[in-house]
């Protein structure tokens, strides 16, 4: 078989898409964003800049990952413990409760869907097999996902703890994945996927139907 014949066949198969859901199916990012400019506001620091109050959240922020994994209930730790670090008067409980209320905004807020996600998830899962992984907490991604109305588009949903070589590999393993088939589509781009050389990217691609689907 020549080159371009295996080409052709390789495009007409049917691929693999692992499609994230934060900022790939939903907004999720600008209502954080939102809820940190609350925070930063409230906090009123009176030597430290908002742009320096942010450096110390992120560096805040990273640690409570590392103790709480990723979500709400870790970001909502985050903020308070960012606030008891820069604050000069003793912190209150219900200062406590205010400043977990800008976390509470958030999972409160109706899931909104990024432009043309339902009809473009429509199109692919008739063509491809569509699995859905996202990282968080397992009861706060579980809702949105309800939320979204979106499950019925694909095969599996997995919520991981984070995604890492060792994660990949074992969804590579549960779901027999193929390399030179199956893709990772998130927010800007669709990445080919290797669980075996070491699950990084191949190439990057902006994520239009033409992209993730070979046959448009």
């Amino acid at each position: 078989m020549s080159d371009s014949m295996s080409l052709s066949s390789h495009n007409l198969a049917a691929q693999t898409l692992l499609i994230d859901a934060d900022d790939t199916l939903w907004e999720n990012n600008i209502y954080f964003e939102r809820a940190i400019a609350q925070f930063i506001s409230f906090l009123d620091h009176q030597e430290h800049s908002p742009e320096q109050v942010r450096g110390v959240l992120n560096d805040v922020e990273r640690d409570c990952i590392v103790r709480h994994g990723y979500g709400l209930h870790s970001f909502s730790h985050a903020l308070v413990d960012t606030f008891e670090r820069l604050a000069v008067e003793p912190v209150t409980p219900a200062v406590h409760e205010t400043i977990r209320g800008f976390a509470n905004i958030i999972a409160e807020h109706p899931v909104e869907l990024l432009p043309d996600v339902p009809a473009t998830l429509d199109y692919l899962a008739g063509r491809h097999r569509l699995i859905l992984m996202t990282k968080g907490a397992v009861a706060e991604q579980s809702g949105k996902i309800e939320r979204s109305g979106l499950a019925r588009f694909f095969e599996s949903v997995e919520i991981v703890a984070e995604k890492d070589t060792d994660t990949y590999r074992s969804i590579s393993a549960k779901y027999d994945l193929k390399p030179q088939s199956t893709w990772m589509g998130r927010k800007q781009s669709a990445v080919r996927y290797q669980p075996v050389a070491g699950c990084g990217p191949e190439r990057r691609v902006r994520p239009t139907r033409q992209h993730l689907d070979p046959r448009a």
